[in-house]
């Protein structure tokens, strides 16, 4: 068993958190991994409005008695999205741990403190990891360039990130970007993380509401499958490296600035759910990290977490500490 500054704060039993996923962050995954002993996450924004996230939340108190959080990302969207309504929504249901990504939850914090919800920030750069110190929140989940989804502008990988980040820090500090396996998980303590946030890994688990073709694909795939896109845009993501992902780069490598309007076509949200509900894989495009490479079974949760933990724990205790003399 690890005990962390992590498993103290949220009140779980290994320091593995899972991250919030549009359209895979339910309340089926989210029970899943925090009946293993870990954190579930619900993805606020993945229920189409604040009334069907309080449902989502009461589902996840069925099917689990532990600790779970809601996601809240906090970006542009082509549509309005009534955030100050779902954070409303969390707090009136009880909800004890949000985690925040994106635009600063500054606003945000003095009705979380009110209610006493821990409030975890997913940040890209020191530099962002020290603002969310300073506004309030209790702890920082610092994303290398490793990482699905929105990395930043830096490009900065978890090797450096994440100890550069520790330094300076006071607040407990989470490791994402390429975390999968039991050598992760050492890794980040090793490197000043009390614990690791995963993504990618979790979606690769029989509880995750994505089709079976998404799963097998990412078990095939290797590090070098994932595309980066919207760089003109500096909103740079990393997905999955389709053909739709490869004709988005290819508009963005012509002369001539791009407009998110020459791409919206490609990347539309809903073509990215449909891939996940029907399977089709060329269809759209779909977040995914390097930790694909390390992807190698679709176990359920309990299997997943147990296993990371007793690896990390035979590392720590035994290879790590033989080579003590």
């Amino acid at each position: 068993m690890l005990k962390t500054a992590v498993t103290e704060m949220l009140g779980i039993q290994h320091p593995i958190v899972q991250g919030g996923m549009m359209h895979v962050g339910r309340a089926q995954l989210a029970a899943a991994v925090s009946n293993a002993g870990a954190l579930g996450i619900i993805t606020a924004l993945t229920q189409p409005t604040p009334e069907d996230l309080a449902k989502e939340i009461r589902l996840c108190r069925e099917l689990t008695d532990k600790p779970f959080g809601v996601n809240i990302t906090l970006l542009p969207t082509i549509k309005p999205v009534p955030y100050e309504e779902y954070a409303r929504v969390i707090i009136e249901n009880g909800v004890k741990i949000v985690e925040t990504a994106g635009r600063s939850p500054e606003q945000f914090m003095p009705a979380f403190k009110a209610a006493g919800v821990k409030v975890i920030h997913k940040c890209t750069s020191v530099r962002h990891a020290l603002k969310a110190e300073k506004i309030g929140c209790d702890m920082v989940s610092i994303d290398g360039f490793e990482c699905a989804g929105h990395p930043g502008e830096d490009d900065i990988p978890g090797l450096i990130l994440i100890p550069a980040a520790a330094s300076v820090l006071k607040i407990p500090m989470l490791a994402s970007g390429g975390f999968g396996d039991g050598r992760g998980l050492a890794a980040a303590l090793a490197l000043g993380a009390d614990g690791i946030n995963m993504g990618t890994r979790f979606v690769a688990t029989q509880e995750a509401p994505v089709h079976e073709n998404l799963k097998k694909r990412m078990v095939e795939a290797s590090e070098l499958d994932t595309a980066l896109i919207f760089r003109s845009l500096r909103n740079t993501a990393r997905v999955f490296k389709n053909s739709v992902a490869d004709k988005v780069v290819e508009i963005e490598a012509q002369p001539g600035a791009t407009n998110f309007e020459d791409l919206a076509p490609l990347v539309a949200g809903v073509k990215g759910r449909e891939v996940m509900d029907k399977g089709d894989l060329e269809y759209g495009i779909w977040t995914a990290g390097m930790v694909m490479g390390l992807i190698r079974d679709i176990p359920d949760c309990k299997t997943l977490v147990t296993r990371i933990v007793s690896e990390a724990q035979e590392i720590i205790t035994a290879r790590l500490g033989g080579m003590v003399q």
